[in-house]
């Protein structure tokens, strides 16, 4: 189980994160939803221990997770996978190059330096892609690829780590619809198909209702909502965005195709 409990985040005197807290049971799917700023990409990179918390606690399977250093720490950032909008790989490198960099936190020094991979890793690195429809995209250079197909590389990068959580911050935003849907969907399946924690920052809430369990609204780097996307009424909404904000900026914004698998009603 992943605790969060009262964590704040300081930049001078303001509070991009304030006073958050939930639980999350390890097999859910969690959208984070809100307006930019509202302090999203903060609250995961704080999980993430990309960013230190200013006070609370994180905890994971009874460890606070803000306390750790050096080796704990990295070892912390393997089980703890992060997914960026800007897909973050190395442009140059080969797809299978930069997947199998997901395990450099599990390697030495020196075999990273000379870039040294067993036959195992790299199998395996291979055998992701497969599963994600891209195995054929393997020995092209990383920005060959469309923006679909780079998140996908960056989504098996994810899995090579063989995490206990999964975070995406954004991981559509740079998207267009048909790609957006791709890459939800391969989140979805690998929430399903292996029980991993999805925890995923969502700009618009039709995206939130298709594929998350549970939905956190954040406003002003508070938590406004926490429910099931069923509860997603238009005053939630409100709430979430701001009485002056259009429902096209809360539900269309990057629209996923209608005939998703997992599309459910528009708010009512």
């Amino acid at each position: 189980m992943l605790k969060v409990e009262n964590v704040t985040r300081l930049f001078g005197h303001k509070a991009a994160v304030d006073r958050v807290s939930f639980h999350v049971q390890a097999s859910a799917f969690v959208g984070v939803i809100g307006r930019s700023g509202a302090g999203k990409s903060t609250l995961l990179r704080m999980m993430n221990r990309l960013t230190d918390a200013s006070t609370g606690e994180i905890q994971f399977e009874g460890r606070n997770i803000l306390t750790l250093q050096g080796r704990e720490k990295r070892r912390w950032q393997g089980q703890c996978a992060m997914i960026f909008q800007q897909f973050n790989l190395v442009p140059r490198l080969d797809v299978a190059s930069n997947v199998l960099h997901g395990l450099l936190n599990q390697r030495s020094t020196v075999s990273t330096l000379f870039n040294l991979w067993s036959d195992a890793d790299i199998g395996r690195a291979l055998a992701i892609l497969d599963r994600l429809g891209i195995a054929e995209q393997a020995p092209k250079r990383a920005e060959a690829l469309s923006g679909g197909q780079q998140q996908r590389v960056a989504i098996a990068r994810a899995l090579m780590q063989d995490p206990a959580v999964i975070l995406a911050d954004e991981p559509i935003a740079s998207l267009d619809p048909m790609n957006a849907q791709v890459v939800m969907d391969t989140l979805r399946r690998i929430h399903e198909e292996d029980g991993r924690m999805v925890i995923a920052n969502l700009h618009t809430l039709d995206t939130a209702r298709r594929y998350c369990d549970r939905v956190i609204g954040m406003r002003d780097g508070r938590v406004v909502f926490d429910g099931t996307p069923a509860q997603l009424t238009t005053g939630v909404a409100r709430d979430i965005y701001g009485a002056d904000a259009s429902f096209s900026e809360a539900t269309t914004s990057t629209a996923l195709p209608a005939d998703t698998p997992y599309a459910t009603a528009m708010l009512a």
